[in-house]
């Protein structure tokens, strides 16, 4: 009986889904400090997120932005400068990513209504940015087979504060209906393995 009740949680505890786990960086990046502190936008560093299926992730040039202006000479962003230097890109390790079987698009789930605080949980408050949530199968069955509680107005799925309106019911069906958001094509094996 132990052994069924381990090998049922065992893949579902944050050990395996590495839910809550920091990842070690190139650089200590703060979401906590440059979304939630600064107001940055989530498309600034993931500047492909809208229109691939791929976020993107930072390059150097993004940093430099501001960082050839403001902590110049701060210890921490040292690997920043060198990347700059040796036209090395600086390799950050993804921290919310799922199997390369499984077919993900970000711009789509955008574009529908599908803020990223739903898959990526406020990051706005993370120091160091942590996977919140497992990303499993199940999980992401959860969502397919009852999307509408999720959505909300595609120009507000980058609002890491957004409050639903009273009326967010009726937009949230009002979106299922515009975006020809049916459950049937959501749970069909080939919406996420192609």
């Amino acid at each position: 009986m132990a052994v069924l009740l381990i090998a049922t949680l065992a893949p579902r505890s944050g050990f395996y889904t590495n839910t809550a786990q920091a990842r070690e960086q190139p650089v200590p990046f703060s979401h906590a400090h440059h979304v939630g502190g600064l107001g940055i936008d989530c498309r600034y560093c993931h500047n492909s997120v809208e229109v691939s299926a791929f976020a993107g992730l930072p390059a150097t040039g993004v940093c430099m932005t501001c960082h050839s202006q403001i902590w110049t000479n701060a210890a921490m962003l040292a690997p920043v400068r060198d990347s700059l230097a040796t036209g090395q890109p600086l390799e950050w390790k993804r921290v919310n990513s799922v199997p390369d079987f499984v077919y993900f698009n970000h711009a789509i789930h955008l574009k529908t209504g599908v803020a990223c605080v739903t898959c990526h949980g406020q990051v706005d408050d993370m120091p160091l940015m942590v996977r919140e949530h497992p990303l499993t199968m199940d999980w992401c069955l959860d969502c397919h087979r009852d999307p509408a509680p999720r959505l909300r107005p595609p120009s507000s799925v980058f609002d890491m504060r957004w409050k639903p309106p009273r009326n967010l019911e009726a937009i949230q069906a009002a979106l299922m209906t515009t975006n020809d958001i049916r459950r049937e094509k959501m749970m069909d094996c080939y919406a996420c393995h192609r």
